[in-house]
């Protein structure tokens, strides 16, 4: 194997699948599909789908008990609702703190977790679909430039300088990374990007609107 790639099944992590495997083929590439005790498992069973469509490996990996202490609105535990306003309503009510949604430091769990996964596996790259979007304002603040230029620089040395940290669309919006990925052929229809679990996305809740937006300004309705 010569990539991993952190998987949710969602727009982001779908496009960064497709952009390694077209760097590297899908024979060698790995996905990595966290659960972590979310509310619902409609991206798990995206990521399964997409994987198979991609004929990629799937490994999956439970980390719920990290996060059993958390009241992130996105866990299983929480009495808090998810939030159904935009990420730019919700920080105007935290002061620059991060959203309810944020799940602690979970980029930064995820990315020790792939490492350490990656280099048994023989792999040199990890990519995983941080965007300015998410890092705006403090929303999610391990979706940020100095976050991953730390993390990056932990991880290849850790790793012995072997294993580098690929975030490909750090300095786009959501909108160019859809752009990107409609240029990869990347099939939308099949990712999951809403909080909720039900039978169909909400669109309400800040990362349905997002995705809504990010297609809108691509000249599409919904995929």
């Amino acid at each position: 194997m010569k990539a991993l790639v952190l998987f949710s099944g969602g727009v982001d992590s779908t496009t960064c699948l497709a952009l390694a495997i077209k760097k590297y083929g899908n024979d060698e590439v790995l996905a990595l599909s966290v659960y972590y005790g979310q509310k619902h498992d409609k991206e798990i069973e995206a990521a399964k789908k997409i994987a198979a469509y991609y004929n990629v490996r799937l490994k999956q990996l439970d980390l719920t008990r990290i996060f059993e202490d958390s009241d992130c609105s996105l866990l299983k535990g929480s009495q808090q609702d998810i939030p159904e306003e935009s990420y730019e309503a919700q920080l105007k009510k935290t002061n620059g703190a991060p959203v309810s949604t944020y799940v602690p430091f979970r980029n930064g769990l995820f990315l020790s977790s792939a490492a350490s996964i990656a280099l048994s596996n023989g792999c040199t790259e990890i990519y995983y679909g941080a965007h300015m979007d998410d890092a705006a304002g403090n929303a999610y603040p391990d979706c940020s430039k100095e976050f991953n230029n730390a993390i990056n620089s932990a991880i290849y040395i850790g790793s012995g300088n072997i294993l580098t940290v690929t975030a490909p669309f750090i300095g786009m919006n959501k909108a160019q990374v859809v752009k990107t990925g409609l240029e990869l052929g990347v099939p939308y229809e099949m990712t999951w990007s809403c909080y909720e679990g039900g039978d169909r996305p909400c669109g309400k809740c800040g990362t349905c609107r997002d995705r809504a937006a990010a297609f809108l300004a691509n000249g599409i309705t919904e995929a």
